[in-house]
């Protein structure tokens, strides 16, 4: 009895296997694979880069005299003329130094009296011969001398009013204060650089993005390109620049030889800051209405159970250069998956642009497989790997 039963559990098991087998060949080729459809479309390859807005002038005040901050007349986001005082220095020091040189010029002057009233006398003496050449001589050189005298004093003084003028700080161009760096009271010092008092963006409705773009993608770049660009502080909007120059000075950033490319922008509203990252994109080549596939489509490699069902592309052999310039979609027709040669053309983020090739609008390719590769069966369905064994 308990055989019987054993027989009839085995055949109903053989039956439910050749079933769920049945099913499995008779899934639909489409549920086993993601697809995308070719296009005709828009596509446009940028080039991405980031950067910082800068003042298109961006003017450092600074000093030639070292001395201690008396006043300030100026603070951050001031708007300042050009002329303007903005700080000056204690002036004790160089007034007194200028009195010095006046005083210096007075006794010069003095001396060069005395040595002229000399000469004067020794030269009448001299024509009648009651002393030497040699007298003669010196009292000539006491006037040059003196003259030497009046000359050094004279200069000194103007050196000493141009220091006193100096403590004066004034504003070289108009525009805005971008930073102050010192405070009443605080000692700066002019001996081997100069100090940097106030930092001065002349006009903020033009300014521009200094960005780094590696040596990869320069080479698209060109001046007068349309940039856009987004910042932070306004993520929805969009703002539009112009390629103004492409600097040759390059830089090593990480093992990257990059270049400095410079974008103007303007700035009507005055909403861009100085200091702001800019995220721009660099539009280097479009296409209009073109022939289009999802660069998905060329990153799909079939697997070994479905690469064994798919047939060959037809054609005669080409040559290894032309070989090297085609790529190969997977497209599924009536079920059946078959691969397509391409030339590919201009590419962007999502879609790449076929310049040759079977392939038409409304096509579907295959971009994915969305069953184990033991289920796929795009030309008939693959061999489940359950197996029954007998005892």
């Amino acid at each position: 009895m308990w055989r019987r039963v054993v027989i009839v559990l085995l055949i109903v098991a053989l039956a439910g296997l050749g079933w769920w087998q049945w099913q499995e060949r008779q899934t639909p080729a489409a549920d086993a694979y993601l697809t995308e459809t070719v296009d005709r479309g828009p596509i446009l390859k940028v080039v991405s880069a980031n950067g910082t807005l800068n003042p298109v002038v961006l003017v450092n005040v600074g000093t030639q005299v070292s001395g201690t901050v008396q006043s300030l007349y100026a603070d951050f986001n001031d708007r300042v003329r050009s002329g303007q005082v903005l700080a000056k220095l204690d002036p004790p020091l160089f007034q007194a130094a200028l009195e010095q040189s006046r005083a210096k010029l007075a006794n010069a002057e003095a001396t060069l009296r005395l040595a002229e009233a000399n000469a004067g006398r020794t030269r009448a003496l001299f024509e009648k011969g009651y002393v030497a050449r040699a007298d003669w001589d010196q009292a000539v050189q006491a006037i040059g001398v003196g003259r030497a005298q009046v000359d050094a004093a004279r200069a000194e003084i103007l050196r000493d009013q141009t220091n006193l003028r100096y403590s004066v700080i004034v504003s070289p161009v108009s525009g805005i204060v971008v930073s102050r760096n010192v405070d009443v009271g605080q000692t700066v010092a002019a001996s081997f650089q100069t100090p940097v008092l106030f930092t001065i963006a002349e006009n903020l409705k033009r300014m521009q993005i200094d960005t780094t773009v590696a040596e990869a993608d320069v080479g698209g770049i060109k001046v007068g390109q349309v940039a856009t660009f987004t910042v932070d502080a306004f993520p929805g909007r969009e703002y539009r620049g112009q390629v103004r120059q492409i600097r040759l000075n390059s830089q090593v950033l990480q093992n990257v030889v990059t270049y400095n490319v410079v974008i103007d922008v303007a700035n009507p509203d005055e909403t861009l800051l100085p200091g702001m990252t800019a995220f721009v994109n660099v539009a280097i080549a479009s296409r209009d209405a073109v022939l289009r596939i999802p660069l998905s489509a060329l990153r799909y490699k079939p697997s070994e159970a479905v690469a064994g069902r798919i047939p060959p592309a037809g054609g005669a052999p080409k040559p290894r250069s032309q070989q090297a310039e085609e790529k190969t979609v997977y497209r599924l027709r009536n079920g059946l998956v078959s691969p397509v040669t391409l030339r590919p053309g201009l590419s962007d983020s999502r879609f790449m642009e076929v310049l040759s090739g079977d392939l038409q609008a409304g096509d579907v390719l295959v971009i994915e497989d969305s069953r184990p590769a033991d289920k796929a069966g795009g030309n008939g369905g693959g061999r489940s790997s359950f197996r029954v064994r007998m005892f």
